[in-house]
């Protein structure tokens, strides 16, 4: 069933399906968008019509069952799909909490909750897009909806189904619009920008309002909106590999408190004593706590009204990157080349060896390269973003 409502999202995952492909040729980027995605196998023209919603549109469902970074790492795909599709109605599989951003994205009609590759609750739509991982088991799940056509990438374990080799060190945003564009589907990595919210969020069942008043008037990046913003530090992170230390964020607040900044902590109502601890160590203020205190709408507009983000490698440093919100982003495991921020007044911080793998962004205890990122280094940069940037 396809919900509405909003919540705090769960923190953002990676796709652990297995990533080896098999490389096909291109060969479907010829004739109208709705040729572009390849027919199943066996699928005969005309035999039986795709899917339609209530209001007689065909159907194109695009599962995306993970986190708050990761669905605003597939805005730009999910953009492409929308020029792409006009006239059907797209359905996002992905987790009920995140609901609240689909009118940010402007993309998509409705969202159908699924977390993690599947299954995905809904009967023989037109059209299936795997934007969750290379497979299979996200693929099985698009398969098992009997969808008319569908857009994924190739895998060993499928080998009729059409579409390129799983991209391994390709930037998250990237990986998505070329997946589309190998199908006959342009799109644009960099068309990643949120509406700016028009109103505050709630925290979950509505019982207390956001702690700060969403935008109004010019837009986020807008220089001449009037009023200094807050400073926001997010302390946490989905796995400990990604998580800075607390007493080092909470040396970053105390400094950016002591000169003058409005610091906000922020976080999931489960993050919620982390940021606690860390305001307490920092001498903030309780209201300083914003943790568990708003959903991802809430956590939308106070990003976008911020000043400056200080974050991980999380889905904040995402939306900090979508409202042009400058932001300091502390990289561990993961390069920056593989999910960092896009061009603009973001400082990235990353200690890590580009010549060998990726780290585990799921371990149990924070990375080695995260750790070699001092105080000072991230107090440098926020000091020089605070400086350069009138927001």
């Amino acid at each position: 069933m396809a919900v509405t409502g909003t919540g705090h999202p769960a923190s953002p995952v990676s796709a652990d399906e297995a990533r080896p492909g098999t490389r096909h040729e291109p060969g479907a980027g010829a004739g109208t968008p709705a040729d572009r995605a390849s027919p199943l196998p066996g699928d005969v023209p005309g035999d039986v019509p795709g899917g339609v919603a209530g209001d007689g549109r065909p159907v194109m469902v695009v599962l995306r069952g993970l986190g708050l970074g990761d669905l605003l790492t597939a805005v730009p795909a999910l953009r492409a799909l929308r020029r792409a599709f006009p006239a059907h109605r797209i359905t996002l599989a992905a987790p009920a909490p995140l609901a609240g951003l689909l009118p940010l994205i402007g993309a998509c009609d409705d969202l159908l909750d699924v977390t993690g590759p599947g299954p995905v609750p809904l009967h023989r739509p037109d059209l299936a897009v795997n934007l969750h991982g290379s497979g299979p088991q996200s693929t099985v799940a698009l398969l098992a909806t009997r969808p008319r056509r569908l857009i994924s990438h190739a895998h060993p374990g499928l080998p009729l189904l059409p579409g390129p080799t799983w991209p391994a060190r390709s930037h998250e945003r990237v990986r998505w619009c070329d997946l589309l564009t190998w199908h006959g589907i342009p799109a644009d990595p960099t068309d990643l920008a949120l509406r700016p919210p028009t109103t505050a969020g709630h925290a979950p069942g509505g019982s207390a309002p956001a702690e700060r008043p969403a935008p109004s008037g010019p837009a986020p990046s807008d220089p001449a909106r009037s009023g200094p913003g807050p400073v926001i530090v997010h302390p946490g992170a989905a796995h400990p590999a990604r998580r800075w230390p607390p007493d080092r964020f909470a040396a970053v607040a105390a400094a950016l408190h002591h000169a003058g900044h409005d610091v906000l902590v922020t976080g999931t109502a489960a993050e919620r004593g982390l940021a606690r601890r860390v305001a307490a160590a920092a001498g903030l203020p309780e209201e300083a706590v914003t943790a568990g205190r708003t959903d991802v709408t809430g956590l939308a507009a106070l990003v976008a009204s911020a000043r400056l983000v200080v974050c991980g490698d999380t889905g904040v440093a995402h939306l900090a990157g979508a409202f042009g919100t400058p932001s300091v982003v502390l990289f561990g495991p993961t390069p920056p080349a593989l999910w960092g921020p896009p061009e603009g007044p973001h400082a990235v911080l990353w200690h890590g060896d580009p010549g060998h793998p990726p780290g585990d962004p799921h371990a149990g205890r924070p990375d080695p390269a995260l750790l070699t990122i001092g105080v000072e280094e991230v107090l440098d940069a926020a000091t020089d973003l605070l400086e350069v940037t009138v927001r």
